[in-house]
């Protein structure tokens, strides 16, 4: 009887060994595809909606707050 569950629990060690086995190569198969292929072009999206079309360094706003004076 002990043979018997010996060579089941064997049985199914090497079935699992064997998945694990396949499951790697298969994954490992589409990541080989995945970085072979071309690159698509990358398109920066603006970093808010209402700053399409503004170029680099042009000044938007200038808040300057007033020095308040002390009347002594």
């Amino acid at each position: 009887m002990n043979t018997i569950f010996i060579t089941v629990y064997l049985l199914g060690f090497a079935a699992v060994a064997g998945m694990t086995f396949a499951f790697f190569f298969r994954s490992m198969g589409e990541v080989f595809k995945e970085v072979n292929k071309p690159k698509q072009p990358y398109k920066v999206p603006a970093p808010h909606p209402e700053m399409e079309g503004v170029q680099y360094g042009e000044e938007l706003l200038v808040f300057k707050k007033p020095e308040l004076q002390d009347d002594e």
